[in-house]
């Protein structure tokens, strides 16, 4: 019997592959705190994506994540580019996590974690998403994984990666 530790911790997609840099980004249509429909394909060729995935609303790290993203959200739009955030909770906790900390991006629910598991960021032990960011391109491919994020500078990670695709 074969033991795979990525089966147990995530960063495979469904296929067994990994995703990377250069690849399309998975499509993806999830409804955000305000049940509205997001759809990955709407923003292609007009805006670059910021796609992170966090654990859970409304826990420390995460909120230090969603704040420092909120506090710099005039920079990153100014780099032509948009955030999603994504985590299996639902949309109302996502609603009362997006009113408490004025949230000005779209969060999108993903309980059945198919959007979690497209992007190979599954924690199956614990039924969570990891904490990766993904970078995607006006074109749709993925330009950059963030893979260390780090909660409290999780802006500055962004916006060097945006400086590459706004020279």
């Amino acid at each position: 019997m074969s033991f795979n530790l990525s089966s147990l911790f995530g960063g495979t997609t469904p296929d067994g592959s990994e995703l990377k840099e250069g690849q399309l980004a998975p499509v993806f249509a999830a409804l955000d705190q305000n049940s509205r429909s997001i759809n990955l394909s709407e923003f292609k060729n007009k805006s670059n994506v910021v796609l992170y995935f966090y654990p859970k609303d409304d826990t420390p790290g995460c909120t230090a994540q969603a704040c420092n993203l909120r506090d710099n959200i005039n920079t990153i739009k100014a780099m032509n580019a948009v955030i999603l955030g994504v985590s299996a909770d639902d949309v109302k906790s996502h609603q009362e996590f997006a009113e408490k900390y004025q949230l000005p991006f779209s969060l999108l629910a993903d309980p059945k974690k198919e959007i979690i598991q497209k992007y190979g960021v599954s924690m199956p032990l614990v039924g969570i998403a990891k904490r990766w960011t993904f970078i995607i391109g006006k074109d749709g491919s993925i330009k950059k994984i963030i893979k260390d994020v780090k909660s409290s500078t999780h802006d500055t990670q962004v916006l060097e990666a945006l400086r590459l695709l706004n020279p």
